[in-house]
């Protein structure tokens, strides 16, 4: 038994120079991609959110401190 060639076609991939969207993937549905991320990794999540929001609180009660430290 003899194999019979069959021609085969070739896929060209191309980005036209007049349509380009090629992040419209990346913007959709973006709060559900995050929400996913977070839900899936949530103990790195807090353990990165954490300290900034401690850090973040502890240099606005500071600054308050200083601004109101004139007054003592």
């Amino acid at each position: 038994m003899g194999k019979t060639p069959v021609k085969m076609r070739a896929v060209v991939y191309a980005l036209s120079p007049f349509q380009q969207k090629v992040m419209t993937g990346l913007w959709k549905d973006l709060p559900g991609k995050i929400h996913h991320k977070v839900s899936e990794n949530w103990l790195n999540a807090t353990l990165l959110l954490a300290p900034l929001v401690g850090v973040y609180g502890y240099v606005q009660h500071y600054e308050e401190k200083e601004k109101m430290e004139h007054r003592y």
